[in-house]
């Protein structure tokens, strides 16, 4: 009976014949690479010059060598660099972004307020915010409905800045909305006189208690002679301004409601350190590319910085304000 010791397998390099390679790799880091038994490796090494140690912890020094070695075992070299000893350690490392700890008092300064306006669609939310600071884009909109988050600032008489968010009222935009009301230090609910509390009133006043934000009611068009003014108990925090956005009745008194709210809220922010905020809104425009509606919260934002929201990530290549004009950079 004649026994034959089987063959030893080598396995097949998958690579096309490319072996990657660096500097001072081992004998064993040289097997692992070309997919090959260290026994091959190791006779291979018996027929390239200048190599005295076969053993597998060997260090090879010479790219050179390592090239003859490989074109032994018929492949090619690429050369990279050496793969670091931290790579599965890197892989269970957390890389969420979170947000800093809070800023210590002496760094807080204050800032202009975020209001977001409210209300049941065809309410005069637009028209309202048009008359503060004297625009025309209710007239502009598809059906008079406002399908999108403006942001934009107003300049108060007072000499106080006021960043407002001007919400969708239609019943299909709810989760708008809720945007609008996260970024909010206060939420101005619009109601229409001659309607009364709708569904998407009810919907705005519980979105204000989930996220704690104040409410200040403005009871709209109350030049119209079918308008009733008497309101339900909202209780002694709720301030009720009312106005006609379109006559411009009250509206200072509407601006004064924000400023004194805003003051009583005691709103301050830290201006320095990395950018924190809230995407409101975000789209792709055909000719500008990807374009985000945010408010800074905490920091300044510049140019060139890069930010995550989410999954998503992307670095700002230009900023502009609400209207349409570069600017340098965005403070909360």
């Amino acid at each position: 009976m004649i026994e034959y010791s089987p063959k030893k397998k080598n396995v097949v390099n998958l690579d096309g014949g490319l072996v990657d390679v660096w500097r001072h790799m081992t004998v064993k880091d040289v097997s692992t690479s070309a997919k090959r038994s260290l026994d091959d490796i190791q006779e291979a090494m018996l027929f390239v010059k200048g190599i005295e140690n076969l053993e597998s912890t060997a260090q090879l020094d010479d790219l050179k060598i390592i090239q003859e070695i490989v074109k032994r075992v018929g492949a090619r070299i690429l050369i990279v660099g050496a793969p670091s000893d931290n790579a599965n350690e890197d892989e269970s490392i957390d890389r969420d972004v979170t947000p800093r700890p809070p800023a210590p008092p002496d760094l807080l300064k204050p800032r202009a307020p975020v209001v977001t306006v409210m209300g049941h669609v065809d309410h005069g939310k637009t028209t309202s915010l048009d008359s503060l600071r004297g625009a025309n884009v209710a007239s502009g909109e598809a059906g008079g409905i406002t399908q999108h988050i403006g942001a934009f600032m107003v300049d108060l008489e007072s000499g106080e800045k006021v960043t407002f968010l001007d919400t969708p009222g239609h019943a299909a935009f709810s989760s708008m909305r809720a945007h609008g009301a996260v970024a909010a230090d206060i939420i101005v609910l619009v109601v229409a006189a001659e309607y009364g509390v709708m569904a998407q009133t009810k919907e705005v006043i519980s979105l204000a208690k989930d996220v704690n934000v104040p409410i200040i009611v403005a009871i709209n068009k109350i030049d119209k002679p079918e308008a009733d003014i008497e309101l339900e108990d909202h209780g002694g925090d709720v301030q009720v301004v009312p106005i006609s956005s379109l006559k411009g009745i009250n509206l200072p008194l509407l601006a004064e409601a924000v400023s004194t709210q805003a003051t009583l809220t005691g709103l301050k922010a830290d201006y320095t350190g990395l950018v924190e905020g809230v995407v409101v809104e975000s789209k792709s425009d055909p000719r500008r590319g990807k374009l985000s509606t945010a408010i800074v919260k905490r920091g300044t934002l510049r140019k060139g910085a890069v930010l995550v929201s989410g999954l998503a990530h992307a670095g700002v290549r230009g900023l502009f304000g609400h209207t349409g004009k570069p600017i340098r950079i965005v403070k909360s």
